[in-house]
């Protein structure tokens, strides 16, 4: 018996997208609705605002700008923290002080798929910056958050001062946009489907289910 490789689901997200942290939790109902498929979840960059500076910029200052007044701004956060209370997501956006430049996340999750810990950094940095209103431009933030994940803090410590893969990162969010991805969160399933958005659960089980057929079965991908 061979062995079959997973299914893989390409996620490319922001860790300031709100509804990236949403599209993860649909993402993990959808994972549980299916248990006989074999997934691998990877994460890649992407950048909402690559214009913000290293330190960030003041989040009042940066939502009043781009959304032309902060009640405008307000009526929009109203919708997604609808969205997130139905996934479990208590979204305090009011104790968010600073909307990061997101590059060093980027690369901390880089970092951790060498030790297979994408998701646990992942969601704790969503978790870091959209619950706890973290300030996710202090590098002592990114190290804590890889401590707590499992990784090696100290080398973690150590890359931040340096510029290791920011060129990496950076080619991925260009490539990213070259192919098409103009907005996150978009999920690639088996390199061949592609979810724009943050799908419902049952739209992105559906969409697994299929990829899964498709590629098992070779009438079935014929007639695609």
């Amino acid at each position: 018996m061979t062995d079959v490789a997973p299914l893989t689901v390409d996620v490319i997200s922001d860790v300031m997208c709100p509804w990236c942290y949403i599209g993860k939790r649909r993402l993990e109902a959808a994972l549980r609705s299916v248990p006989q498929l074999n997934v691998l979840v990877r994460w890649h960059p992407f950048q909402l605002d690559s214009t913000l500076p290293k330190s960030g910029k003041d989040r009042q200052q940066y939502l009043s700008d781009k959304f032309g007044g902060m009640d405008r701004a307000n009526a929009f956060y109203s919708q997604i923290r609808t969205a997130g209370q139905e996934e479990g997501i208590p979204f305090a956006f009011v104790d968010i002080r600073l909307s990061p430049n997101t590059l060093d996340c980027h690369r901390l999750i880089l970092w951790s798929r060498a030790d297979d810990l994408q998701d646990e950094v992942v969601e704790r940095l969503f978790k870091a910056y959209f619950v706890d209103g973290e300030d996710l431009t202090k590098s002592e933030t990114l190290v804590r958050i890889s401590e707590e994940a499992g990784m090696q803090s100290d080398l973690v410590e150590q890359l931040l001062e340096t510029e290791t893969d920011l060129d990496k990162v950076t080619a991925q969010i260009e490539n990213a946009v070259n192919s098409g991805v103009s907005g996150v969160p978009c999920f690639i399933i088996d390199g061949r489907f592609v979810l724009a958005g943050a799908e419902k659960a049952e739209t992105i089980a559906a969409a697994l289910l299929h990829a899964e057929e498709t590629r098992t079965n070779p009438q079935a991908a014929a007639s695609q």
